[in-house]
């Protein structure tokens, strides 16, 4: 049985798609209801009640941590710790698998490309829980205590839930015809890793046992600035690349009256320097290659002009 937890956000949605047509048994869990097949089951758990965890991951070969929490600081203080502690207990538990899907914030600002050895040197308070729940997990697996590894990827891009500002600020604006936004610096670079890709390197992740115990970067192709980004964008709607930067400052004021944009202020480091993701490890390992950036987002447009249509 292959677990989900955080089951229908867009990793892992894109992951139960490749578990499900590869005729794996998947179960999906998560707070609210999912919608299934018969090919898949939905069982309601809380991550924090570890009783909760314990029974949504039992007889699981695999356990997929995929879920993410309120984007508020105060919320990830409280509750990450708790749940990584439940995920650690429930994993020695069952002596499942265990594979953790995590972000790069506990890097801060690397001069330089972001690998699996580039050490933790957190830039925000966000940054700092994500280095210590990394931390304690690693730790149980130096000591030989559980068979787990952690899957990192940068921001993401291709989601329908349209939740990354690449697709919400750029490629939505353009397929709207409308200006786009662009977070920080365009002559800086970044990575951004196509939502397919994520979910499909999480799956071999879970089909190959030697893996474990490792951490390991996700398919991601070379970073471009995001002056690039908006060129490839503009030409996909066939609109003009027309945008606006948005500074720190800018992210400030805004945040002020709402919360979510005031959240993500303390990230901004990532938008106004190079944001470079390097995942040669995983590349040569799998035998796979990231999807290059104007191939995805033509596989997206179509999606978004049927967006475009019903609102």
């Amino acid at each position: 049985m292959h677990t989900i937890l955080g089951a229908g956000g867009p990793v892992s949605n894109a992951l139960a798609q490749e578990l499900l047509k590869n005729n794996q048994p998947v179960r999906l869990v998560s707070r609210r209801e999912i919608k299934t097949t018969e090919k898949a089951t939905w069982l309601g758990a809380d991550l924090k009640n570890y009783q909760q965890v314990l029974q949504a991951v039992q007889g699981s070969s695999v356990i997929y941590m995929c879920a993410g929490l309120r984007y508020e600081k105060k919320v990830w203080a409280a509750e990450w710790p708790v749940i990584m502690q439940n995920l650690i207990d429930a994993t020695k538990a069952t002596g499942a698998r265990l594979i953790f899907f995590d972000n790069v914030y506990m890097y801060g600002h690397v001069r330089g490309p972001m690998t699996e050895e580039t050490p933790y040197n957190p830039s925000s308070v966000k940054g700092e829980i994500r280095a210590r729940v990394a931390e304690k997990l690693m730790a149980e697996v130096k000591d030989g205590n559980l068979r787990a590894s952690i899957a990192r990827a940068p921001d993401f891009y291709g989601a329908e839930s349209l939740n990354s500002f690449y697709d919400s600020m750029v490629l939505y604006k353009y397929a709207q015809k409308a200006k786009a936004t662009w977070l920080g610096d365009p002559s800086s670079k970044h990575s951004f890793i196509y939502i397919p890709d994520a979910g499909r390197a999480v799956y071999l992740l879970g089909q190959r046992p030697e893996s474990d115990n490792q951490i390991w970067h996700l398919p991601t192709a070379p970073a471009l600035t995001g002056h690039e980004f908006i060129q490839l964008a503009a030409k996909a709607s066939n609109t003009k690349p027309n945008f606006m930067k948005v500074n720190k400052l800018m992210l400030q004021t805004i945040g002020l009256f709402n919360k979510m944009i005031g959240e993500i202020a303390e990230l901004y480091y990532q938008y106004q320097y190079d944001y470079v993701f390097n995942s040669d490890k995983f590349q040569k390992a799998f035998q796979v290659q990231p999807t290059p950036y104007a191939t995805g987002i033509k596989q997206f447009a179509p999606f978004l002009l049927n967006k475009v249509k019903k609102d």
